[in-house]
């Protein structure tokens, strides 16, 4: 079967997602499929095949090269943020009956809006930060800020991933700098109370047909908070599995199971909390986690024993069976 690995996007984040697409070709079963680099950029649509570049053909996502037309039987898809990791594509996808692993459009819309992720979760019971919502051009101070969250505060673009624009607020004359570093990245940001515990990122994914908690990684920043600096140019310690006792972890399990299900999420997932005195308090949940070889995801897949390979067969599958329902 040939399969596209795409990767790329509209975002700063294309860079991290073409380090991830790499270990997907590296790691694709290929006695079962054939693999193909896929890139979508704000250039251009494109397969990178020894350094040739064949246009897509948006019609049906298929290419042309020496005359023959070549179509995929699935899409692997590793774009971080837009328009990857917000519904758009798989969207375009279900348009054009091409199957592809990961989340539905609606869980990845929704997963990508972090305040519409937050208020379907509080019907859920699950912990998590104060928050203020706000859109650019709406009038607040920082001492409306502190009044409610206190102080230090998170400042945060609603929509973008990889810690972009995001900044921990010390001071209220640290305010206007994090707005304007959020405004950069989207128009609307969330302000959220800074939570002081342990930080755990969970990599949770439908395996075989059940929700599985891969693994538990234990976040710690060598800067104020787990930044872009701290996640992809080594400022931190990653540690799996996470140092926690045998019931913070449990229930850090069940939390992050519970957010997955009530989300209605399919595929790879990574979900970040703060352990605050004893209780998982979510914080995000990333529905195309990073999978370059430094990436938690891939390390949590080699602490737990599953192959790589295998986890990619398993996504193929579930991308295949979706289709069938579709077809219903």
């Amino acid at each position: 079967m040939n399969i596209a690995v795409v990767m790329g996007g509209y975002s700063d984040e294309s860079v991290i997602s073409i380090r991830s697409g790499q270990l997907i070709l590296n790691n694709l079963d290929r006695t079962k499929y054939t693999p193909f680099e896929v890139h979508i950029l704000p250039e251009g649509w494109n397969v990178i095949e020894n350094g040739n570049k064949y246009a897509i053909n948006k019609a049906d996502f298929s290419f042309e090269k020496n005359g023959a037309k070549i179509t995929f039987g699935a899409a692997v898809n590793t774009i971080h943020g837009t328009p990857g990791e917000d519904g758009h594509m798989q969207s375009y996808w279900e348009l054009i009956g091409l199957p592809y692993t990961g989340c539905g459009f609606y869980q990845s819309a929704l997963t990508f809006n972090k305040r519409d992720t937050l208020s379907v979760l509080d019907k859920f019971g699950i912990p998590k930060a104060k928050s203020i919502y706000l859109s650019k051009g709406d009038s607040i101070t920082a001492e409306d800020i502190v009044a409610t969250l206190g102080l230090p505060f998170m400042v945060k673009p609603n929509q973008s991933g990889s810690s972009l624009g995001v900044s921990k607020v010390n001071a209220i004359e640290d305010f206007d700098k994090a707005l304007d570093f959020a405004f950069a990245e989207d128009s609307d940001i969330l302000i959220e109370s800074y939570l002081k515990g342990t930080e755990v990122s969970v990599g949770v994914l439908n395996y075989k047909g059940q929700t599985t908690v891969l693994g538990l990684t234990e976040i710690v920043s060598h800067n104020d908070f787990f930044d872009y600096e701290a996640k992809y140019q080594g400022k931190s310690d990653e540690i799996t599995p996470a140092r926690l006792d045998t019931a913070t972890e449990q229930k850090v399990r069940e939390t992050a199971s519970k957010a997955y299900e009530a989300l209605g999420m399919t595929g790879f997932s990574r979900t970040d909390f703060i352990v605050m005195d004893g209780v998982p308090h979510f914080i995000e949940i990333n529905t195309n986690p990073g999978l370059s070889p430094a990436s938690i995801f891939p390390q949590q897949a080699q602490h737990a024993g599953i192959a790589f390979t295998d986890l990619l067969d398993n996504e193929i599958t579930l991308a295949l069976s979706r289709k069938v329902l579709w077809r219903k």
